[in-house]
């Protein structure tokens, strides 16, 4: 099957720069609207048959207009939530954003025993979202968009899939509504496709300004903490 991994929209907390992972959480702004609304025209393309959706409200909004344009339900599954920043919740300090960013690609690389601080480690991580994944398998859709988080997504693909570039995942942005591709299945394993230049909707609908944790690179974060 294909999993078409897609961050959500534009959030006030990833304009604000704060680590906000904790539920329900925030919704989107205006421009994070437009982007979710762009999203069944850039995919229009794809014959997807199911969506799925984490419990944290941004990504049943950013689902919304998809869904309604496909006349589906979503899924929603807790286990495709962002990655709980533990200690470092709310913080907008660039050095808790390098150790967030630089502890979930740790896992990427496979350093499962590092641990968020206050948080989880890269086991249960990478383990609620391998079920998460398994039960979107499960349904039988031979396409499916999940739409989850930026930490999430680029963490568990730089996992999970072969040939995957890691110091990529790791060190280019993954902008908001911005597309990870895999195809594969859990027993066989997944194989990394691609990954989109931007919004799914375009770069018009990318914010350049917005300083944003979860999203961005580990090297911009290090550098923003050392200047």
């Amino acid at each position: 099957m294909r999993l078409l991994l897609v961050r959500h929209g534009q959030t006030p907390s990833n304009v604000a720069g704060l680590l906000d992972t904790a539920l329900p959480g925030p919704g989107l702004t205006a421009l994070g609207a437009r982007q979710a609304a762009a999203i069944p025209e850039a995919l229009i393309g794809r014959v997807v048959q199911g969506v799925a959706v984490s419990t944290l409200v941004r990504t049943s909004l950013t689902a919304a207009p998809l869904v309604e344009a496909l006349g589906l339900d979503p899924v929603e599954l807790d286990g495709l939530r962002e990655i709980d920043a533990g200690d470092l919740e709310m913080s907008g300090r660039h050095e808790d954003h390098v150790r967030y960013l630089e502890t979930v690609f740790a896992w990427g690389a496979g350093d499962l025993a590092r641990r968020m601080p206050g948080g989880p480690d890269g086991a249960e991580f990478l383990g609620r979202f391998d079920d998460a994944v398994a039960t979107v398998a499960d349904t039988g859709w031979e396409t499916a968009v999940v739409v989850s988080h930026g930490a999430a997504i680029r963490s568990w693909a730089s996992a999970r899939a072969v040939g995957v570039d890691r110091e990529l995942m790791a060190y280019t942005p993954l902008a908001n509504t911005g597309l990870v591709e895999v195809e594969g299945d859990p027993v066989a394993g997944w194989r990394f496709v691609g990954v989109s230049d931007g919004p799914l909707g375009g770069r018009a609908l990318e914010d350049v300004l917005a300083d944003d944790p979860t999203g961005e690179s580990v090297a911009d974060e290090r550098a923003d903490a050392e200047s």
